[in-house]
């Protein structure tokens, strides 16, 4: 599991180091506070750093890991060139990455130039790959664009980010049978109540919501469900199951309250079964709920951690703990709170 990661000079971050939770990271700021570009930058090293570990796999190498790195950073990024990612300052010419994961053998440290078109420098070298890949789901939901897309996308050069890509490979993996079979129903029994169906993929390569009624094609499912449909998709085929990393951007988008409820139970639940998860947010409503869910007994085990992403000038500072209250003033989150001040107010 990650420990933490420090960076200087990455996108709107001077100098920032994040202690990460073995169970739940929650990173709350503004839009264009680089809540994503965190989430992103961690999926992309360990997902650089697990794909190695195929049998028959060769041990890491400088050579092939800086390769992998900076073509995973353009891929999931999307820059002009990997040097658009390095805050540019006078006298800062570098961008420098470090993850430390709970497992030392597995860290790893690179830094790239501002002017550099696709190279990085690998400073720390992992002794030896991850053995879990991790998930990152967007704020989209990717069932009605999972037919053929895999194939398009590695055939043609599409504007999309390779998130999409990684995460429609793993929403086409099998359904897992065996003894995990117990506990990946009672994780997907909520999710499907709350979609009035079960996820299930065509022989043709379309998704459906499966009930008794019948079966419901992707794009005539509300938007809400389908994001549900996916979080329950990933757990059926056993890929969000012991041991893991799950990347949520936003899981509220698009939901109403009830089923933010649903995704918030999901989420510790998941947590609870051993899945490290980060998830980037400006929901009040979603904070909320996670609070009310980790004061009750089942989810007392869970340490969170919280960041707060706060903007100044040019640069965003850091604050975490395990608490909201160690995060200061997010003005999103206050806007929300002084909103529901003026309505009561004017009630009376």
């Amino acid at each position: 599991m990650l420990k933490e990661m420090a960076i200087k000079n990455l996108t709107v971050f001077s100098d920032s180091n994040l202690k990460f939770s073995k169970n739940l990271n929650v990173i709350v700021g503004e839009n264009g506070t680089g809540k994503t570009h965190l989430l992103k930058m961690v999926y992309s090293i360990v997902s650089v750093c697990t794909e190695g570990s195929k049998p028959h796999s060769r041990e890491p190498t400088k050579a092939s890991l800086q390769v992998r790195i900076a073509d995973k950073l353009i891929g999931v990024f999307r820059p002009e060139s990997l040097g658009r990612l390095a805050r540019r300052k006078q006298g800062r010419e570098r961008c420098d990455v470090q993850i430390s994961f709970f497992n030392n053998v597995n860290n790893v440290a690179f830094s790239f130039a501002t002017n550099s078109k696709t190279e990085v420098s690998i400073e720390t070298l992992p002794q030896q790959w991850g053995d879990t890949s991790p998930v990152y789901l967007p704020t989209r939901e990717l069932l009605t664009i999972y037919p053929n897309f895999v194939s398009v996308y590695e055939g043609h050069y599409l504007e999309f980010e390779e998130t999409w890509r990684d995460a429609c490979l793993l929403l086409g993996t099998l359904i897992k049978r065996g003894p995990t079979e117990k506990v990946i129903r009672e994780l997907l029994s909520p999710l499907e109540e709350a979609m009035e169906g079960s996820i299930e993929l065509d022989k043709s390569g379309r998704f459906y919501l499966k009930n008794s009624n019948g079966r419901m094609e992707m794009p005539l499912v509300a938007e809400g469900l389908r994001k549900l449909g996916m979080l329950a998709r990933l757990i059926a085929t056993g890929v969000l199951m012991n041991k893991g990393y799950l990347f949520w951007d936003e899981p509220e988008a698009n939901l109403n309250p009830r089923l933010i409820t649903r995704v918030a139970k999901s989420i510790l639940d998941l947590s609870n079964n051993g899945i490290q998860i980060f998830i980037a947010t400006h929901s009040l409503f979603l904070l909320r709920e996670l609070e009310i869910l980790l004061s009750q007994k089942k989810h007392r085990s869970i340490k969170p951690m919280f960041f707060g992403l706060h903007k100044k000038d040019d640069e965003v500072s850091v604050l975490q703990g395990p608490t909201m209250d160690d995060i200061g003033d997010i003005a999103s989150l206050d806007e929300e709170l002084e909103q529901s001040d003026r309505f009561l107010k004017d009630e009376n």
